[in-house]
């Protein structure tokens, strides 16, 4: 519980005066999935090509659930109520990015609609931009980059989303993506409708 004695201080300088500095505008792009989706991987290729925007220079951060893990979330487990926590807590700080003007993109399996529900309501419209990796879990578990299916399968890892722990697909997310295409293609994807709806010029 929050002391009544704590009060939000306002600042001159807020988001609109970051953003007239630059050429796009603050927002976080959601990425959400099974393991082995291919999230980290498809948020890293669009880092890069936002990165390479030769027109002018576009501000970014991407967070990255195992990154944060070893940080700020290195206290939590993968309980129901720790994985509140984490969604939580890194949607604290993507608000935060999000008023410093910087395109946040996020890689996390966040499987409660809830908790991501809960992170869209802090977030004016049209700057939180959900992006559901769309992948069979028989592809993630054929992929399973980091041994964590085959773990999960022998009872090794307890709550393992899409195994013994629900994973709740998004309902009408900003971009329903094909995981099974390219990263080339579903990184393209993403851009044409960042220009579309004039994310960045």
């Amino acid at each position: 519980m929050m002391s009544e004695d704590i009060i939000w201080h306002s600042h001159k300088i807020g988001l609109n005066e970051r953003e007239s500095q630059q050429a796009h505008k603050g927002c976080v792009l959601w990425f959400t999935g099974l393991s082995g989706s291919g999230k980290s991987t498809l948020a890293d290729a669009l880092e890069q090509a936002l990165y390479q925007h030769s027109d002018s220079p576009i501000r970014t951060y991407l967070l990255d659930g195992d990154n944060l893990r070893h940080g700020l979330c290195r206290d939590l487990g993968f309980s129901e109520e720790d994985r509140h926590e984490n969604i939580r807590r890194v949607g604290e700080v993507a608000k935060l990015m999000v008023d410093a003007g910087l395109i946040v993109l996020t890689a996390f399996i966040s499987p409660y609609r809830e908790d991501r529900q809960q992170v869209r309501s802090h977030f004016e419209q049209g700057r939180f931009i959900e992006i559901f990796v769309d992948t069979p879990l028989h592809i993630c578990e054929a992929r399973d980059p980091k041994g964590l299916y085959q773990k999960a399968r022998r009872g090794e890892i307890k709550q393992f989303s899409g195994i013994d722990s629900p994973y709740e697909r998004p309902v009408d997310p900003e971009l329903h993506l094909d995981g099974t295409l390219s990263i080339n293609k579903l990184t393209q994807q993403i851009l044409i409708y960042l220009q579309q709806n004039q994310i960045y010029r």
